[in-house]
């Protein structure tokens, strides 16, 4: 089955073909950073209209990418939620509208769906059962992944996302945006140990997160302590030092209570390398093992979305003309296949 997919969940658009039976044939992503940079982060009418202008175009570049025409395709996947909801209603109606002028089955894709199942476009990637790390913008959650639809809730954030934290002390330091990267390239300059971050809920049982405290921490120090451009650099690797850390802890944890051996990161957060580089060095210890997909696959992207649509859409299931979008979708609502 070849599914073409596309992803306009917030402020990058993209459009992926996937075969079940040779794979990710062709993909391509449209970023709208330049556009929100100036505003220092995501206006959604601003989204959902470069979304109207940029998804069609992209669709045909696959299309010619992969050497198809558009009697070639089995199913059209969308994404139709968590997210903005004016940006996702640009893909939701787009990709229904292209099924049924192609008189093909369309599914509506869970994104964080799509972003759990990313590492099994690698060519080596985890068999069920694993614990998920989704650790994004708008998400931080621990999860129990038995099967494609088969999720258990271990724990999440009970605040700010650690991305959405990123994000927050990127503004604080005045970097740019978006502020995951600009934070971590920054803290590439500074100096390990001069500042020390609290990690949060750490001394607690349980796999919850909280990133508001450790934010509220960063301000004050920052307001404390800045005159210089190392000290900028100190407290941003301080301050990635107490994510990264906080993550690996309670991975551990979830590991350990689990009994599972198995681990996958995925999200945008999921490209840091220092958080790459802890949780192997976490794994390693634990005699466990942990699988996370190429950078390009971390952040939004169509592919991921291609490949969750196809399983679901190999098994049957569709949606009707009736589509629709959700901005707000707990994953343990989705079926099991």
């Amino acid at each position: 089955m070849r599914v073409l997919a596309i992803e306009t969940s917030c402020d990058e658009t993209g459009v992926a073909i996937y075969d079940s039976d040779k794979g990710l044939l062709s993909h391509a992503l449209y970023s709208q950073i330049e556009l929100h940079a100036r505003y220092g982060g995501v206006v959604p009418e601003l989204a959902s209209r470069d979304h109207v202008r940029k998804t069609l175009p992209l669709v045909e570049q696959v299309l010619n990418e992969a050497g198809l025409a558009k009697t070639d395709i089995d199913g059209v996947a969308y994404t139709a939620g968590p997210g903005l909801v004016g940006a996702l209603l640009v893909g939701a109606g787009i990709g229904r509208s292209l099924a049924y002028a192609w008189d093909v089955p369309a599914i509506g894709v869970h994104h964080m769906e799509g972003h759990l199942l990313a590492p099994m476009l690698e060519d080596n990637p985890p068999e069920f059962p694993f614990v998920a790390l989704l650790v994004s913008g708008g998400h931080t959650q621990l999860v129990r992944v038995d099967g494609i639809g088969q999720y258990e809730l271990l724990g999440e954030s009970l605040d700010d996302a650690a991305g959405e934290a990123f994000d927050k002390t990127a503004k604080m330091l005045g970097l740019g945006y978006p502020g995951g990267p600009a934070v971590s390239n920054l803290a590439e300059q500074g100096h390990k140990g001069r500042f020390t971050f609290p990690r949060p809920m750490v001394d607690r049982p349980g796999l919850d997160f909280s990133f508001s405290g450790l934010k509220t921490f960063t301000l004050n120090t920052i307001n404390a302590e800045v005159d210089d451009e190392q000290t900028r650099a100190d407290i941003a690797l301080a301050f990635e030092t107490a994510v990264v850390e906080t993550l690996a802890i309670k991975c551990r944890r979830a590991l350990q209570e689990t009994g599972l051996s198995r681990l996958i990161i995925a999200g945008g957060v999921s490209a840091n390398q220092h958080l790459r580089q802890r949780l192997e060095q976490m794994v390693k210890k634990e005699r466990a093992k942990v699988f996370y997909a190429r950078p390009e696959f971390c952040t939004d992207n169509g592919a991921m979305i291609a490949f969750a649509g196809c399983q679901r859409l190999l098994a049957g299931q569709h949606e009707s003309l009736l589509f629709t979008a959700r901005p707000r979708w707990d994953m343990s609502q989705l079926d099991a296949i």
